[in-house]
């Protein structure tokens, strides 16, 4: 089965530790709904940094992405399935999905 990489871009942090245990309560559950697809649970990104073709470095990416997981699916159609339960969409984010090509 191949393996899906979901990256994160936006939703909200948080601002209690009531609330952020509440979310962290939410990625568990919904990687407990994945079961066995789950890959690798991610992380969260901290500070970023892009480097242009000529060179050039600046702080920030330019993606904006926030965090990502990896998941098993049959298709990318069922890794987008999967996807919908992700915890960052009920705070304003967005999820993307690439499927990981083996080399």
């Amino acid at each position: 089965m191949p393996n899906y990489v979901l990256v994160y871009r936006g939703g909200g942090m948080a601002e209690t530790p009531e609330e952020q245990q509440k979310v962290m309560e939410a990625w568990g559950a919904w990687f407990g709904t994945l079961g066995a697809a789950v890959v690798d649970g991610g992380a969260p990104f901290g500070p970023s940094a892009s480097i242009a073709s000529d060179g050039a470095s600046s702080d920030g990416g330019a993606s904006a992405l926030t965090g990502y997981s990896i998941i098993t699916a049959g298709n990318i159609g069922e890794a987008q399935t999967k996807a919908k339960g992700c915890p960052v969409l009920s705070s304003g984010g967005s999820v993307e999905i690439y499927e990981s090509l083996p080399m």
